[in-house]
């Protein structure tokens, strides 16, 4: 051990002078921190083993001396990842220490971020007047004899859909406390709470701003846009491929480490102070971006330059990001479960192998390298992201940031100046929404998997850093232009239908597609029930969107909606917003309905309305729809459900919305007929689905969309008795996620959930 030691001791800056040893260790570590937070599945676990062979050989092969620091670090990694991976109980009943600037109020909730002993939990609430005035005044308190729900956090439950279990294990947050009453005692300032005070500090004076500059202000220097309203200029960012000048990244810390050296240099200061400035400037942005990974890895980068100066120490910069990497990953082993931070970082080795290329060549390479990991994640790229960069880049970097910081500094002396900001920052953001919405460069591809991005990465880097042999790069060019076509080919034109019955919680949505040239129809949006005042975003946003996105579908040939009901359509406008969608099918009657012609008056011109009755068809290419209910117009109630049934591989199915037992006995004296596969009527109400309904229909399975812990109690039990003496098996959206039949000519049907990955 004191041979280690010593080793470490004499050798750890001489290796420096062997370069490519700590990019390597770094890759060796990150391949081990994904074998244990990430790898799920067998696959997953066998790359990611040979990954970490890979590199452990390839050091072992070039620096044998270095033997004893590579097992070191390996073993520290993966010790310090498993206990970041275990977490203690959480023991409801000690105080929950919260502060102000982690924890946001709208209309008399409060939710956020909180701590009970060692553990860090998400917390939601009603909030009273007591604690509104404790937060502001001090900061933080304690929340004290307290009743709560402990529950864990969900992961996804929809293809394409955010993993917030998955986001917040990166945060090592793991459970959700709702409280139900609390009392307050007051938590005793520390110095370790002034950063808190500071960050809530600059909250409530940005929230005097008007809304451009209070947004600009608030992602450069806090990380966080707390206001929805801007909701459409950050997704305007993310369309045109340039969402990482927002929040502050690394690109941010050049800009500011060049700022401070100008007005130092100005004020005469030497370059010990500027230096000195800088690196506490950066520690204390750091803790006010909460660790944002990109700001904190060019931070990172700044201190070890600083003191490799100093030591007077050569170092390859390839070796450089391998320490910055290492010094990320012990601070925060589970850094790579975010999205952000293995773009930050790819990025960067990006501008490390290709540093020899042209701008122009070397911003194609860098687009080309973060592909896969934007198609696994975000499932659209933008392919004139290049050209966008450099319209956009300079505006930001020498009007946008600027003008940010000066109206920072001055505004709380000269709050006049957003009269001259806010036109700016107002112009420049609707020039970006303008672009945006014209969606030109925007391919909607579809989500790759882990495979498939792992595949394209390689090839991608083979081709970056192979030597100058024509013939080899023109094989490597073709290698990668035929994957990422045959990838979105099999995505637009899949081999395979569906009919998949998404988790919208409590409402319906259906998406029915075929296979090769594909048709897609949607019955029903879903939509929130709103209980009092607060208005939430539309659940579509996150759920359905995504779920279409990921799958390359960017349009919908037809939407079928039963009734008026917000659990069924409340989400139209927000779908027609931004899908289009060829035919709106609905019963004969709902244009009647006031609401509901408010929610499509937008969109009138771009949709064509189809109004049914019993006995009307719809004859689709690949799908032939016969209406089966209302006889007579209705206002969209639910006796006035729209019931369609249609048969896919020989398989009839049978949709019938809200309808009660009234409407299944007229559809059962009008018809005489048998499904395979029925969605159970009003979620599982008792209401519907009556046994001689059920009985004619000798359904061979049925499925029931509801959502979790719903205030309704469906399914009720007196449904699922019914089903139970009847002998038909269900599947429940509340219990299994998403549930999908997948049909092809080829490999007949099969049924899967999402959430419990069941096959049936």
């Amino acid at each position: 051990m004191k041979r280690l030691l010593k080793s470490l001791k004499i050798n750890w800056l001489s290796s420096f002078y062997a370069p490519g040893f700590y990019l390597l260790l770094s890759l060796g570590c990150i391949s081990v921190t994904f074998l244990i937070s990430q790898a799920t599945s067998f696959a997953q676990r066998v790359v990611a083993v040979i990954f970490l062979l890979f590199f452990c050989f390839l050091l072992i092969y070039k620096f044998p001396q270095y033997r004893q620091l590579l097992v070191l670090f390996l073993g520290i990694i993966s010790l310090i990842t498993l206990l970041n991976q275990q977490t203690s109980e959480t023991k409801i009943g000690e105080p929950i220490q919260i502060y102000s600037d982690q924890v946001k109020v709208s209309d008399q909730f409060f939710y956020g971020e909180g701590r009970i002993g060692k553990n860090k939990v998400l917390i939601s609430g009603s909030i009273n007047k007591s604690l509104e005035k404790e937060l502001n005044r001090f900061g933080g308190c304690y929340l004290v004899n307290y009743k709560a729900k402990v529950e864990q956090i969900m992961p996804a439950t929809n293809p394409g859909e955010f993993d917030y279990q998955k986001y917040y294990r990166s945060k090592k947050i793991r459970e959700r406390v709702k409280l139900e009453s609390y009392e307050l005692y007051p938590k005793k300032i520390t110095i370790f709470d002034w950063i808190h005070i500071l960050r809530k500090w600059l909250i409530d004076y940005f929230e005097k701003m008007p809304q451009f500059t209070r947004f600009f202000a608030s992602e450069m220097v806090l990380a966080q846009n707390p206001s929805p309203e801007n909701k459409v200029l950050l997704n305007s960012y993310r369309d045109l491929g340039i969402i990482h000048l927002l929040s502050i990244s690394g690109l941010h810390v050049s800009l500011y480490i060049l700022g401070i050296m100008w007005l130092g240099t100005i004020m005469k200061r030497t370059e010990e102070e500027l230096t000195i400035f800088c690196v506490l400037f950066l520690i204390i942005e750091i803790l006010l971006s909460n660790f944002q990974a990109g700001f904190v890895r060019a931070s990172l980068s700044y201190f070890w330059n600083v003191f490799f100066k100093r030591k007077k120490v050569m170092i390859s910069s390839g070796d450089k990001l391998g320490i910055v990497a290492l010094t990320h990953l012990l601070f925060n082993p589970l850094l790579f479960l975010n999205s952000g931070a293995i773009l930050s970082y790819l990025l960067v080795f990006g501008l490390e192998i290709s540093k020899d290329f042209k701008k122009i060549k070397q911003n194609i390479v860098l687009n080309l390298l973060i592909t896969p990991i934007l198609l696994h994640n975000f499932y659209r790229i933008n392919f004139l992201t290049i050209i966008y960069n450099f319209l956009i880049v300079p505006i930001f970097n020498f009007i946008l940031l600027p003008l940010t910081f000066i109206v920072i500094f001055i505004f709380w002396c000269l709050p006049d100046i957003v009269r001259i900001s806010e036109p700016i920052f107002k112009v420049i953001a609707d020039l970006t929404n303008f672009i945006a919405d014209k969606q030109v460069g925007l391919i909607t591809f579809g989500q790759i998997n882990w495979f498939q991005t792992i595949f394209l990465l390689a090839v991608t880097l083979f081709l970056i850093i192979m030597p100058k042999n024509k013939v080899k790069k023109l094989k490597l060019r073709v290698i990668l232009l035929g994957a990422y076509t045959s990838l979105f080919c099999l995505i637009h034109f899949p081999l395979k239908g569906q009919v998949s019955f998404i988790d919208v919680g409590q409402g319906d949505s259906i998406l029915i597609t075929t296979p090769l040239n594909r048709k897609t129809y949607l019955i029903d949006t879903g939509g929130k029930l709103n209980f009092g005042k607060r208005k939430s975003e539309p659940q579509l946003n996150r759920i359905t969107i995504p779920f279409l996105y990921a799958q390359g579908i960017d349009h919908l040939d037809g939407v079928f909606l039963s009734h008026q009901d917000a659990d069924h359509i409340g989400d139209l406008k927000a779908l027609l917003d931004q899908i289009p969608v060829k035919h709106l099918y609905f019963a004969r009657g709902l244009t009647d309905n006031q609401s509901f012609m408010k929610k499509i008056s937008n969109h009138l011109n771009d949709v064509q309305l189809m109004l049914l009755l019993a006995g009307d068809k719809v004859r689709e290419s690949g799908i032939d729809f016969d209406v089966l209910y209302p006889f007579k117009a209705g206002l969209g109630k639910n006796e006035d459900s729209l019931s369609i049934t249609f048969k896919l591989a020989n398989k009839r199915w049978l949709f019938t919305g809200d309808l009660g037992r009234e409407g299944e006995k007229e559809i059962q004296n009008h018809y005489n007929f048998q499904v395979d596969y029925f969605k159970l009527g009003h979620h599982g109400s008792k209401t519907s689905s009556d046994p001689d309904f059920l009985k004619q229909l000798n359904p061979c399975l049925v499925f029931i969309s509801s959502g979790r812990n719903n205030r309704f109690g469906h399914p009720h039990q007196e449904t699922l008795k019914t089903l139970k003496d009847l002998g038909i098996p269900y599947l429940n959206t509340q219990d299994s996620g998403t549930i999908t039949w997948n049909y092809s000519p080829f490999q007949g049907d099969k049924i899967t959930t999402f959430y419990k990955g069941n096959t049936k």
